[in-house]
């Protein structure tokens, strides 16, 4: 079986990399680290202007991508670390007005999204309702011309740039776990809409947003009263295909330059054997972690919806990388703590942050234990946790 990619598609890889070098300078790159933040609003327009937000999409003047490219322009993306989680939580909610939304909002946001000009942030975990959705507490009472939203939510990446907040809301108060929810699409100029910054181990900044009896039209509703959970599997469906195999390529290439290079063959020569070793343990993971995704998206190419496949990926890639950061900073030793700033630091100090980094990746859009209960269910046929 081969597995490259059709010319078109890594003629099209050689486009994404110079979009990048002209759209993802040094000083961009460098404001993005100091701030926390994964969203850039110059970035996210002219990604807009290729139709690379929504590329599934037919845009006015702009083709949809095949699914072998829009693979590549994920991969490409990732690994450039690209200021894209905006973009991307924007583009999943868009699947979801999409498929049950009002025609109004099809037509109002979907093609501003596809733009650039609409950023939608996530609000589904809570205090206490983190992997576990369906617990959601953030409750939304009728009113004569809409709702009136209460409550809080969790790791609401981007909330404080966004025009918007996804919400899954309980709408039937005596409702229990996946029933009675509702999602809305909530304005974050609304009075009694706040958030509060919460910077996380790896340096980026997520949020707190706190909903104080906010008023929403009920235009803002996204599907059927009481039926949010089938349009949050839209999104979560989304989510949970997510790969992280770019972030150890990234990793790795960074280690095997220091290794190569006159001063990192000096200074870990001692060490050099084991770094061998473990860059090879990970360049298999790396390997599997990119079949695992190739296989998800060969899927989606076919009309299959990757339910356990795309699990899988996430699961395994993420955790791969946790054991690559690991294993490769435990093999070069005290070198490997050096961080961005230094300039003895490996890769810019990539080594440093994999070790931050990583652990957050197997909590980032759906926790391990969360895929692993989804690969029980529907691959193993296992009983529900």
């Amino acid at each position: 079986m081969n597995f490259d990619w059709p010319e078109e598609a890594e003629a099209f890889r050689v486009e994404v990399r110079e979009f990048l070098a002209e759209h993802l300078p040094g000083e961009l790159r460098e404001q993005l680290h100091r701030t926390g933040e994964s969203y850039d609003p110059a970035f996210a327009r002219a990604m807009g202007e290729r139709n690379w937000i929504l590329p599934d999409v037919a845009q006015e003047g702009c083709r949809p991508l095949g699914p072998a490219e829009r693979h590549v322009l994920r991969e490409e993306l990732s690994r450039a670390d690209a200021p894209v989680i905006g973009t991307g939580t924007a583009a999943m909610v868009a699947h979801v007005v999409l498929a049950v939304g009002s025609d109004q909002l099809r037509e109002e946001l979907v093609p501003a999204i596809a733009r650039g000009e609409v950023v939608i942030a996530l609000g589904m975990s809570e205090p206490g309702a983190g992997s576990d959705v369906a617990a959601v507490r953030t409750r939304a009472r009728p009113t004569d011309d809409g709702w009136v939203v209460t409550g809080q939510k969790m790791f609401t990446t981007n909330a404080h740039v966004a025009d918007y907040v996804f919400v899954l809301a309980r709408t039937d108060p005596e409702s229990e776990r996946h029933r009675g929810l509702t999602t809305f699409l909530v304005p974050t100029d609304s009075p009694g809409f706040s958030t509060q910054a919460v910077h996380t181990v790896s340096g980026e900044r997520t949020n707190i947003t706190y909903f104080d009896d906010v008023g929403v039209d009920d235009r803002w509703r996204l599907g059927d009263v009481g039926r949010g959970w089938a349009a949050l599997m839209v999104a979560l469906q989304e989510e949970h295909s997510v790969g992280f195999s770019p972030h150890l390529d990234r990793l790795l290439d960074a280690v095997d330059r220091w290794r190569r290079d006159e001063d990192g063959h000096r200074r870990g020569r001692s060490a050099g054997e084991r770094v061998r070793q473990e860059l090879a343990r990970a360049a298999t993971d790396l390997e599997v972690a990119r079949l695992l995704e190739q296989r998800a998206s060969w899927m989606q190419s076919v009309g299959q919806v990757p339910v356990v496949e795309g699990p899988m990926a996430k699961l395994f890639s993420t955790e791969a990388l946790v054991r690559a950061a690991d294993r490769l900073a435990s093999a070069i030793g005290p070198d490997a703590l050096r961080s961005r700033g230094d300039p003895t630091a490996i890769g810019e100090g990539l080594v440093e942050h994999g070790l931050r980094h990583s652990l957050g990746t197997t909590i980032y859009a759906g926790t391990s234990e969360v895929q692993r209960n989804i690969v029980a269910q529907h691959r193993c046929g296992l009983p529900r946790a």
